[in-house]
């Protein structure tokens, strides 16, 4: 604890990065659970709140990358500054929501939060390597991760408080003054943060996007990354489409049911990511992504089949709790890895790609899972992830070196950048 103490008073920066990550992450709660809520209550269609998840999600598939590249490109301290106050203005047309005839402004806002969100996570995960000395990056991840438990335990109990007190004039009032804090924080920040200098030659965005992808597929490191996240992309799809059915078909429970289920779900990424914050850097990177994987495949398939034997849904809540802190470790290692294994001119593209893959493994696993589901039954498809997760984990112990590469090393340099260091 002592160290953790030490690395927060002597990182400025990033105590401010983290901090703004917090609130613009409860403020995204609150409009995803709040939002969530009213889109039925107004409609009273399925069909309206599946559009709206897609609303959210389509973009991340096609702009993923797109948005690294401008990550990149720009300069990632004024990046976050700008898209938290372009966050908070975007929502103001939803205070013209009253009635389902106006259920297409919920989808655009939800639409251009997706977009804007995009640019603040890659600018934001391109910032922390170049705020923090590399053996404190396990730290500074973990760190980043909890802040995003704790906001989304915050965030969806606030977003249910508040679209029922106000409605959706007052979740975007609360929403935009969160947005307004975060940009406030961001801009207290001193340093340049590392992102990369605007370029003197014109924009060539289809060809630095291409080099994006070209990096991503270029070192070993890399690639086993993208197969890990598309594996687990594909798990953690199946995982959200088919929750809820589970606890209500499998273990009989009610929306109290769900509920806690999914609140112990937090509570356990806090108090793994405390864990991971304050011994994970005693671990290699590699470990952490390997052992937090299988780990967690196994705590999820012993959650997904206990019903076999019981239907009580208390083993739920204890084993969701427990998950946590193989989850807290798997994304720390996750993130240090991909930091370490790219450079700093490079990592926004090579970010976005990986968002691009994970949401494109999300929305083609998410229509499957619901198909399958009917036809399989709830248990056999949801019990992908748990099988998923500890295949992914073996995966890295079977192709990630050991010890890899510096990034400056391990990220080839651009056919531009090659042609003009020959000049």
């Amino acid at each position: 604890m002592r160290r953790l103490w030490a690395f927060l008073a002597g990182n400025r920066d990033y105590r401010l990065l983290v901090s703004a990550n917090f609130v613009s992450s409860t403020g995204d709660w609150i409009l995803r659970t709040g939002l969530a809520y009213q889109i039925y209550a107004l409609t009273g269609s399925t069909m309206a709140s599946a559009a709206a998840v897609l609303a959210a999600l389509v973009p991340r598939m096609v702009l993923g990358s797109m948005a690294g590249v401008y990550a990149d490109r720009w300069d990632r301290r004024r990046t976050v500054i700008v898209t938290n106050l372009l966050l908070g203005l975007f929502l103001l047309p939803l205070i013209a929501v009253h009635g389902p005839g106006q259920a297409w402004i919920v989808y655009t806002v939800l639409a251009g939060q997706s977009c804007l969100a995009l640019l603040f996570s890659t600018a934001e995960a391109a910032l922390v390597p170049a705020m923090v000395a590399e053996h404190d990056l396990v730290t500074a991840n973990s760190l980043n991760g909890q802040a995003r438990d704790v906001a989304r335990l915050t965030g969806a109990a606030l977003g249910g408080v508040v679209v029922g007190v106000g409605g959706i004039a007052l979740l975007t009032v609360v929403d935009v003054a969160t947005y307004a804090v975060a940009a406030a924080l961001l801009a207290l920040m001193r340093r340049h943060g590392g992102s990369s200098p605007a370029p003197a030659r014109p924009p060539r965005l289809i060809q630095e996007w291409a080099d994006g992808l070209r990096i991503a597929v270029s070192s070993r490191t890399l690639k086993t990354i993208m197969v890990f996240t598309l594996i687990t992309g594909i798990g953690e799809a199946a995982m959200s489409t088919l929750m809820a059915p589970f606890v209500h078909d499998v273990l009989h429970g009610s929306a109290q049911t769900y509920g806690t289920i999914m609140s112990a779900q937090a509570i356990g990424g806090i108090i793994g990511g405390l864990l991971t914050t304050i011994y994970g850097h005693r671990f290699a990177p590699r470990h952490l992504l390997g052992y937090g994987a299988v780990v967690f495949g196994l705590l999820d398939l012993a959650l997904f089949l206990y019903p076999l034997v019981t239907r009580s849904p208390w083993p739920a809540v204890i084993l969701m709790a427990v998950v946590g802190l193989p989850g807290a470790l798997t994304m720390a290692g996750l993130m240090t890895i991909f930091q370490t294994a790219t450079d700093d001119s490079h990592r926004g593209r090579v970010f976005g790609a990986l968002v691009t893959l994970d949401s494109a493994a999300m929305l083609a696993a998410t229509a499957a899972a619901g198909t399958l589901g009917q036809r399989l039954g709830i248990v056999p498809v949801i019990a992908v992830q748990g099988v998923g997760c500890c295949l992914a984990g073996l995966l890295v112990f079977a192709l990630l070196p050991r010890a890899h590469p510096a990034a400056q090393n391990s990220t080839p340099s651009l056919p531009h950048e090659a042609d003009a260091s020959a000049r």
